[in-house]
């Protein structure tokens, strides 16, 4: 006797389980927060290795500057100053990427000193963050070397890691975190190689920051004021980077904070 046929559909095959490094639920889930950290710095890393950066100029300074607000000059020496860095840079003789213009990517400052890199025709970098009030990458950033950080301290990494020299232009909390970062890292020798700072508008800094009250109560040392310049106009500005930067590239990469602790290896 016939078997009869079930009127029943046929089971659907079983399907695979994603790989855990597709799944995106698992990636976005508390546990996976050590891989998304990780994420931030290798793929930076990556990029940078591959488009042969090894050397930045950072430029630090408010979001809110506008080029026609009341510290609208600002944004034009920022703007301009980038632009005389990257024609400088642009003929120093070098296989790889000399001292390329990199800001927070979004916009004020950050966006002047992409801009002015971008007129010279040189490369550009922005290290951007998602934040509550959205801030959208500034379009003068060079295809390719736009980033897009979730963690703060991983886009600080990346400010400090490359960067050969500092640029900090007036601005608010941030900015003011940004520079006190770099500041402490060359204060306690944290870094591979030191990091020429220049506060950019000496006016504005001297009023919010009493330097001289720092060292006068004791919580800095006199020579920690030689960790920074003042500069006023581009033209001084450069001329202060020149002359504290290497006219010969270097063959590797820097190394990241080594250990000064006795007895322990870097790391």
């Amino acid at each position: 006797m016939k078997a009869r046929k079930s009127d029943s559909p046929a089971s659907p095959p079983p399907t695979s389980p994603p790989l855990a490094y597709k799944d995106e639920k698992f990636l976005d889930s508390d546990e996976a927060r050590p891989m998304r950290i990780l994420a931030e710095y290798l793929q930076p890393l990556r990029i940078f290795c591959r488009e042969q950066v090894h050397e930045t100029i950072v430029f630090f300074g408010s979001a809110r500057i506008t080029p026609d607000g009341p510290l609208g000059r600002y944004y034009q020496d920022a703007r301009e100053l980038a632009r005389q860095i990257t024609i400088w840079s642009k003929g120093l003789h070098s296989k790889v990427h000399r001292y390329v213009v990199c800001s927070g990517g979004g916009p004020g400052i950050m966006e002047a000193a992409n801009r002015g890199a971008s007129e010279a025709g040189g490369r550009t970098i922005g290290l951007n963050i998602g934040l509550p009030h959205e801030q959208r990458p500034n379009p003068y950033i060079t295809r390719g070397l736009s980033f897009e950080f979730h963690y703060f301290f991983m886009r600080k990494l990346w400010f400090a890691h490359l960067a050969r020299a500092l640029v900090v232009f007036p601005g608010g909390f941030g900015t003011l975190d940004e520079m006190m970062e770099i500041l402490t890292l060359q204060q306690t020798q944290k870094l591979d190689r030191p990091i020429t700072v220049l506060l950019y508008g000496s006016q504005y800094w001297k009023e919010i920051i009493n330097f001289d009250a720092l060292v006068r109560h004791g919580t800095i040392s006199p020579e920690d004021l030689k960790l920074f310049s003042f500069a006023d106009d581009p033209a001084t500005a450069l001329r202060l980077l020149q002359k504290g930067l290497r006219a010969q590239p270097e063959e590797e990469p820097p190394a990241f904070a080594h250990s000064c602790t006795p007895g322990r290896q870097s790391g």
